[in-house]
């Protein structure tokens, strides 16, 4: 080997050990922040870049000066890092992060809500399309498809089906506001997010009995399995039902989807909707996420046992009345 080559090959070593040591001391320093499952408090404001036109915020002023959200209300949010409730871009300005940190980031058009699809805009029968919605810009679903109508010609009309942002970078200004260590504030901040309201909730740990298979022994070919009962420790999230959930579409239309998600994020084995009904306190307990099923109440014979009442008394009470 010449001198020439064994130089270049030590300079690509040491050139490969500094990068490598680089990329050790960024890893450090950027598990010594936030991290990937970090609950974080957040305010943002997202705008494309061409037009400054708003995409989404948490800020209630800015909200109000674009002339949006009326009905909604704006406050800081509360995510888990790396589920997707940010765009992987910010998320990843975010990582080794602390509060009180500020950032920009522009998410590529790729990235976000996808490149502009010329072949997406398509032309179809209008009488796919109900009356009410046949004008220019009228938001339009078609054969599962979700669309917005560009014009209508005689019997055909011009669909895009492209997202109303596709082909746009949006730009993100953030403000990481605290890391959420509070785990009912971590459920509530999750609720916020996914059905834009509040609701009280609170964790439990409560001991339940279980059926649990008995495994035959593997000597006996012919042993039939066999269950015993065993006490096992349940955390249990409760949510406290209200009217405005009840008929909260979000809840309505995926409400297993999102306890789902609950007893992933929140490491939990079980969530309960309790309903109260009147003023004695008696709840509608109903049994969602990691256990499933519902909850059943005492039957009367027994609530009176507990009462310490004697049923057949009452009984003839009543019928010496009548007499």
């Amino acid at each position: 080997m010449s001198n020439d080559s064994e130089a270049e090959e030590a300079d690509a070593e040491a050139q490969q050990a500094e990068t490598q040591a680089d990329e050790e001391v960024a890893e450090e320093e950027t598990e010594d922040g936030l991290q990937q499952g970090d609950f974080v408090e957040i305010d943002y404001t997202a705008r494309t870049v061409d037009e400054g036109d708003l995409v989404d915020t948490t800020d209630a002023e800015v909200a109000e000066e674009e002339g949006v959200g009326e009905d909604q209300e704006f406050g800081p949010r509360t995510i888990v890092l790396g589920q997707g409730h940010l765009f992987e871009a910010v998320e990843e300005d975010i990582y080794g992060g602390e509060p009180g940190d500020t950032g920009e980031v522009v998410v590529a058009a790729a990235e976000a809500f996808g490149e502009y699809d010329e072949s997406e805009v398509r032309t179809v029968s209008k009488d796919k399309i109900p009356e009410d919605d046949r004008y220019p810009g009228a938001h339009v679903d078609v054969d599962g498809e979700h669309g917005h109508l560009e014009t209508i010609i005689g019997g055909r009309a011009r669909v895009d089906f492209n997202h109303p942002l596709a082909g746009e970078d949006i730009e993100y200004e953030y403000e990481i506001l605290s890391e959420v260590d509070d785990r009912e504030e971590q459920a509530q901040g999750l609720i916020s997010m996914m059905l834009d309201m509040e609701l009280d909730v609170w964790f439990e740990t409560e001991t339940v009995e279980e059926e649990q298979m008995v495994e035959p022994d593997e000597d006996d070919e012919d042993a039939e399995p066999e269950f015993e009962t065993v006490e096992t420790e349940k955390e249990t999230l409760y949510i406290e039902a209200t009217p405005q959930l009840t008929m909260n579409q979000q809840w309505m239309m995926g409400k297993q989807q999102i306890a789902q998600q609950l007893t992933q994020l929140l490491d939990i084995d079980r969530i309960i909707v309790q309903e109260e009904l009147g003023g004695g306190g008696m709840g509608m307990p109903g049994m969602m996420g990691g256990m499933g099923g519902g909850a059943g109440g005492a039957d009367i014979e027994e609530a009176l046992e507990d009462a310490d009442v004697d049923a057949e008394e009452i009984v003839d009470e009543i019928e010496g009345a009548e007499e």
